[in-house]
């Protein structure tokens, strides 16, 4: 299967909760497991990615990304919520099904 592309990912009609992160960030690592919990409680109806911004550079930059940890919810392409700062499970997965999920 090829890898999918960013574009094609954000595209879709499912919600997609995306956590810009960074693996020297204390505040990321608090992050990341509220991540992993909100994907168990919105199962298939959103997608949950976690994008190290180190590594994803350019991607980081054309989003806008000043700080980590910085959340965002695309759908059919369109950036429906951006927030940078740890957030928890029930805000994350109230915000997601307001867009679908």
């Amino acid at each position: 299967m090829a890898q999918e592309t960013f574009g094609n990912i954000i595209n879709g009609d499912k919600p997609v909760l995306i956590d810009f992160y960074a693996t020297w960030c204390g505040p990321c690592q608090y992050q990341l497991p509220i991540m992993d919990e909100v994907a168990s409680a919105v199962g298939d109806g959103a997608r949950i990615l976690k994008i190290d911004v180190d590594r994803n550079q350019a991607l980081s930059a054309q989003l806008g990304i000043r700080g980590v940890p910085t959340l965002m919810i695309f759908k059919n392409g369109e950036i429906k919520w951006k927030a940078s700062g740890v957030k928890d499970r029930d805000t994350l997965v109230a915000l997601l099904k307001e867009h679908g999920a």
